[in-house]
Order: C-alpha cells, then structure tokens, then sequence
C-alpha cells in the first residue's frame, strides 16, 4: 500500500539494528541500508526526548551533502529514560546487572525519535512509551543476561525476549516503540509525503 504512494522515493535506513530493518520490511517499505559510524555524545543538559531528538538528527546530519534529490534518509535513536537519566547499552554484564536492577519494580519511559532526512529538509518524530516491570528476581536477571545477551539493547532489555514475557506487568503507548521503533508514527509520516 505506502510502497505505491513512496514509488518516487528511495528510502534509504541508516541503522545497525536488526530490530528496525525487521520493522522497515514489515511494513512492506523497498529500502536500502546505509551505515556510518557516529559517536553518540550528546550535551549535558539535555533531559528525555530531547536527547533522543538530538542524537537521531546528529545520525542523519552525517549524510550531510549526499542525498540525491529523491532519497529520504530514515535515522533514529532509543533510550530507556528512568529517574530523570538516560539508559543507553550497558558497557558490560555487571552494568546491565546493575540496569535491570533499578528498572526491577518501577516504570520508565522508552523514547524513540526518528529522523526524516532529504536534500531540503529535515523533520523528527519521537513516542513516548511507560513500561511497568514487576519485581525482578536476582536469579531471573541473571538467567536473563546469561540466555539472551542483551547488550545491544538501550535498558539492557528487549520486551520481545524472555524477560519481557515475565517481568513487564503494564505499557502504556506503542508496544513497537520499545522494540525500537514507533512503527505507526513512521507509517503515518510516510503516508503524508
């Protein structure tokens, strides 16, 4: 359906993640994938949204000068957003340990923003989704972590995993969102072009 409207268009995904290239043809889009490495460093004082919003345009701004008239540049990026700090990957096991711990019993925010990039102009998106977590036990973390290695994942979790089936006990907001992407916000931005 979107893939006749967007025919001319050449979506074009800057993104590693499985995850969002999963999304991208499940949502039956024709894409090609475009890496570049970016430091992902933002200023101090950005809170919430705002670093994600930050970070997703810091990705597309690498592409600076190299999009052709008809291409459209899709960046983003997620935190887990908890106690007023930003959750990126955890640096090792004992961190993501020391992640799920905090998310154990309490509700945080994951945040996604996404970035829509051509040779005029450059607009973000971003969703807001609260995830509740039960109690986690010390032993279910560690099961966790030792089977599914989740180190690639902001919050040191994926909600499709094992972890997510026994410990998240409410969300509120796009489901899709915590996977990574707010798949019907990018739907309905995609429709309007």
């Amino acid at each position: 359906m979107l893939k006749n409207k967007l025919k001319d268009y050449k979506i074009i995904l800057a993104s590693g993640s499985p995850r969002r290239q999963q999304f991208f043809k499940d949502l039956d889009l024709d894409f090609e994938i475009r890496l570049k490495e970016i430091e992902e460093v933002y200023p101090s004082g950005l809170k919430a949204h705002e670093i994600t919003d930050y970070l997703a345009v810091l990705k597309a701004s690498a592409f600076e000068n190299e999009l052709d008239k008809n291409e459209l540049l899709v960046t983003s990026d997620t935190i887990v957003w908890h106690e007023g700090k930003a959750l990126g990957k955890p640096k090792d096991k004992a961190n993501a340990f020391e992640i799920l711990k905090s998310l154990s019993n309490a509700t945080h925010e994951v945040i996604t923003s996404v970035c829509f990039k051509t040779s005029e102009k450059i607009e973000v998106i971003h969703e807001v989704t609260k995830v509740t977590f039960t109690a986690l036990s010390d032993e279910a973390i560690a099961y966790y972590l030792e089977n599914y290695k989740p180190y690639d994942k902001a919050g040191s979790y994926g909600i499709q995993e094992w972890i997510g089936f026994i410990g998240v006990s409410r969300i509120e907001g796009s489901y899709a969102n915590v996977m990574g992407m707010p798949t019907d916000k990018v739907y309905e931005y995609l429709s309007k072009l």
